[in-house]
């Protein structure tokens, strides 16, 4: 991820600060807010906002709501990758769109502190504070976005880590909320040389739960196992973008390979395949954690977002 300027409070707006302002339906200028998100996925129904269900999206937007409530309306929260229920996040990231009246609503110091410089960083101090002294959400970072970002379209790659405690693991109950135990001990080494068969431009739709009118091409860049010094298998997964249950289901099949139930070539077969399969089973949200989303230059993010907005094709 690439580091992001802020914008002093007296420049908002000026030349400055229209660098980092884009414009909505209406033509009122906004800023645009980056924040870095970390959050344990276990008290949620996944990212997306749904009606009375607990979820980071909803979490995070109520916080804005509490924030904003004399200058309506609260700004909506647009994400590099929505997680599945119970999944969590370490480098998630997600982008806002303030007027120019709401950032320097922020900016304003509140009664015994000092101005704020930052709109981006202000603002997610007031989120943090909102969110409670012992959350599950964070906001790790807020920062003024360079022009042309977004959160979704601008990234190039998203990575996760899947964390397995198999036979031979150590299970550390501190862990348990982020690991997945499994009962049978499994071959890590003929799991790592499966994966990598499954790298490159593919449709993956043998690894994906299918949403009508989505993709299932997408480029895994990589692809891999080791363990830690505790024993625990942990999978290092990235690509351009990952389509529904797509991580879950490549670490199934590997776990598959690992039991001996299916050959090291199998797993390339079955992607080619082209279908969804009961060979092997997607494997529980618990274990899986976003860990980075990568961007490019501030000067290509613009072109990348509309590059990305393109439906793939092979």
């Amino acid at each position: 991820m690439t580091a992001h300027e802020s914008v002093p409070s007296q420049l908002v707006p000026t030349a400055a600060a229209d660098a980092a302002e884009s414009s909505q339906a209406d033509g009122a200028p906004v800023v645009r807010i980056r924040f870095d998100v970390a959050y344990d996925g276990s008290g949620f129904n996944g990212w997306s906002r749904q009606p009375d269900q607990r979820t980071v999206q909803g979490e995070i937007e109520r916080a804005l709501s509490t924030v904003f409530r004399r200058h309506p309306p609260a700004p909506t929260l647009i994400v590099a990758g929505r997680t599945d229920a119970g999944v969590h996040a370490a480098g998630q990231v997600a982008h806002a769109d303030l007027t120019a009246q709401q950032a320097a609503a922020v900016l304003k110091p509140r009664r015994g502190s000092t101005a704020e410089t930052d709109a981006g960083a202000a603002l997610a101090r007031r989120i943090n504070g909102i969110l409670g002294p012992v959350p599950d959400i964070v906001i790790t970072r807020g920062s003024i976005a360079p022009t042309g970002f977004d959160a979704r379209f601008s990234a190039v790659w998203r990575s996760y880590e899947y964390r397995l405690a198999d036979r031979e693991a150590k299970r550390d109950p501190l862990q348990r909320h982020r690991t997945t135990w499994y009962p049978t001990a499994l071959d890590g080494a003929a799991m790592s040389e499966a994966a990598s068969t499954l790298t490159g431009l593919h449709d993956f739709a043998a690894y994906c739960k299918p949403r009508e009118g989505a993709t299932t091409i997408r480029t895994l860049q990589d692809f891999g196992w080791r363990r830690d010094d505790d024993g625990v298998l942990i999978a290092t997964v990235k690509a351009d973008a990952f389509c529904h249950s797509m991580v879950r289901s490549l670490v199934g099949a590997c776990v598959a390979v690992g039991e001996g139930k299916l050959a090291i070539r199998d797993l390339a077969l079955l992607r080619d395949v082209g279908e969804r399969t009961s060979a092997f089973k997607v494997m529980p949200a618990r274990g899986l954690t976003l860990m980075q989303v990568g961007y490019p230059d501030d000067s290509e993010l613009a072109a990348r977002a509309d590059q990305t907005r393109a439906r793939r094709s092979l």
